[in-house]
């Protein structure tokens, strides 16, 4: 029997919310400073990409990311200090709900089929 996972979303109004897909691209924001090699890394389109950073900065009053047009030394995309604070509380409440998913879910769990159809 597996463990069960959870998945949650961040809801501050009707059409601001935060996931596991934005903080995964947050999270490659910061590994490769540019949002087209985030996109490419996440296999999502360049598109879908900025719409969902897009998305991310109006939910908040200050910018998770700021990028910087081309030029002599290129353009690029990096975190802000709220853009780094916003992975490392997601990050760990996923963790914490992680840790206490098997005990919150063990009857559910122990009746769930566990093959691939849902």
């Amino acid at each position: 029997m597996r463990n069960p996972t959870v998945r949650f979303r961040i809801d501050f109004g009707s059409e601001n919310s935060v996931g596991p897909g934005k903080i995964a691209l947050l999270e490659q924001i910061g590994r490769g400073r540019s949002l087209s090699h985030a996109a490419r890394e996440l296999n999502m389109s360049y598109r879908r990409a900025w719409d969902s950073l897009d998305s991310v900065n109006s939910s908040f009053s200050t910018p998770t990311t700021m990028s910087t047009i081309g030029g002599y030394r290129g353009g690029g995309t990096k975190l802000t200090p709220l853009g780094k604070q916003s992975i490392r509380d997601y990050r760990d409440f996923d963790e914490e709900i992680q840790q206490r998913a098997p005990t919150a879910f063990r009857s559910l769990n122990s009746r769930a089929k566990n093959g691939s159809s849902q």
